[in-house]
């Protein structure tokens, strides 16, 4: 028998009970048995001694042996008691409840190594980069960039098209086409007011009604009727007012297409001539694989040295679902040309007779399926102001002129008296 850590090797004896002995294992375990020799030891009786010779024999071995240990070690450190007194025990080998398979003992393999703490936190340390590099493997391989709108945010791959948050607004737009035009006045007025910079004045801009922070359907073009506080007007589908401003019960039927538009531009001065032909080829071209626009689309490209003038037609019923609008490419070449390109791949590069082509200002018209609703009726007062300080200049003109006439008159009719007299005195 191997006996718990700390208590002497004895060799296991015969089952021999003598009548001092303890009557059940609750009471050793509990330290309640008196031990050989002192007062108040309990007598057997003849039938408790009848029945205890007659109990099934337990045999110990392997794992029994080792649970045997363990159990006399807790005994020995509950009760006080010496390893000889687990001897006096005997009864608890029949009551630890150990199926075991029979066989050799094995050797007892003690109690298992504990790890070194620096192992253990090698380990997490490895298991947690592990857990970093992965997370930002998954975020990598799902995220990209809008290659045709800088103005945007919270861009995930989408079956193989990028797709992203217009910014200003929660409209989801796909990158692999360009952005409505009216998402991207939403998102430019969107960041001068989150930078804090005050918008540039309207005269700034070729538009005479300037930037303004537009309504957008869900789908990104505009709505018919645009405001601005109290102050509302009809747009076409280029987001240029086509109606006289008025007040918020101002209706407007219908978002009218612009069908043709006008970009009137000019480059910088050059020192090689520029070939119309090679221009006009050069300019459908670059359209095309910067704006994605049809060269279909581009009615005439003319060139008088040095204003280049570029016509866009489009009617609803030829553009398709994957055709951009002309509208949209106008603002994007519109905003090139001003030095705030809206696209990744830097500003716009065409080169001519291996020299670059640069720009200088641009002009659009818009021409609308239907003509426009202006009237004088709709005069601001800045322009009522204006007539009127013309005509209050020309009236004091006049009446300045009048009353000098008048003065130079009188002067000479005094003058003339003047000179008659002296005759008279010289001739008497």
């Amino acid at each position: 028998m191997v006996a718990g850590p700390g208590a002497p090797q004895v060799r296991h004896r015969a089952w021999d009970p003598s009548p001092t002995e303890s009557l059940s294992f609750a009471q050793a375990r509990r330290g309640l048995l008196a031990r050989p020799g002192r007062v108040g030891q309990r007598q057997r009786s003849q039938g408790e001694e009848r029945r205890w010779q007659q109990r099934p024999q337990v045999g110990v071995t392997g794992e029994g042996r080792r649970g045997e240990a363990r159990l006399g070690h807790y005994l020995r450190n509950l009760s006080g008691s010496s390893g000889s007194d687990w001897e006096r025990f005997p009864e608890a080998h029949a009551q630890v409840a150990l199926p075991q398979p029979t066989g050799p003992s094995a050797p007892d393999p003690g109690p298992p190594t504990p790890r070194p703490l620096a192992m253990e936190l090698l380990r997490g340390a490895a298991l947690l980069l592990l857990l970093v590099a992965a997370v930002c493997w998954a975020q990598q391989d799902q995220s990209c960039t809008c290659a045709n709108n800088k103005r945007t945010t919270s861009c995930t791959n989408n079956s193989g098209i990028c797709e992203c948050t217009s910014f200003g607004s929660q409209v989801t737009i796909q990158c692999d086409t360009l952005t409505s035009k009216c998402l991207l006045m939403k998102a430019e007025m969107a960041a001068l007011k989150k930078s804090g910079r005050r918008a540039k004045p309207e005269y700034a801009y070729v538009d005479n009604d300037g930037i303004y922070d537009p309504d957008c359907e869900n789908s990104g073009i505009f709505k018919a009727r645009q405001c601005n506080g109290t102050s509302c007007w009809c747009v076409n589908s280029a987001g240029a007012r086509r109606t006289e401003k008025g007040d918020t019960n101002l209706q407007c039927s219908e978002l009218v297409r612009t069908s043709w538009i006008i970009i009137e531009t000019k480059h910088a001065e050059r020192s090689t001539a520029v070939d119309p032909s090679r221009l006009e080829e050069t300019i459908k071209n670059e359209f095309n694989t910067r704006y994605l626009l049809n060269p279909k689309y581009i009615n005439d490209v003319l060139y008088e040295n040095p204003y280049i003038t570029i016509e866009l037609k489009q009617n609803g019923s030829q553009k398709s679902g994957k055709d951009v609008d002309i509208a949209d490419v106008a603002y994007y070449f519109e905003k090139d040309v001003k030095g705030d390109s809206l696209l990744q791949n830097g500003m716009l590069q065409i080169n001519i007779s291996e020299e670059p082509l640069k720009f200088d200002q641009a002009l659009i018209y818009y021409v609308d399926e239907k003509p426009p609703e202006f009237s004088m009726k709709g005069l601001t007062a800045g322009v009522i102001a204006v007539i009127v300080v013309v005509i209050l200049a020309i009236v004091a003109g006049i009446v300045v002129l009048v009353i000098t006439r008048r003065r130079r008159g009188k002067y000479e009719k005094s003058e003339a008296k003047e000179m008659n007299e002296m005759q008279r005195e010289l001739n008497p």
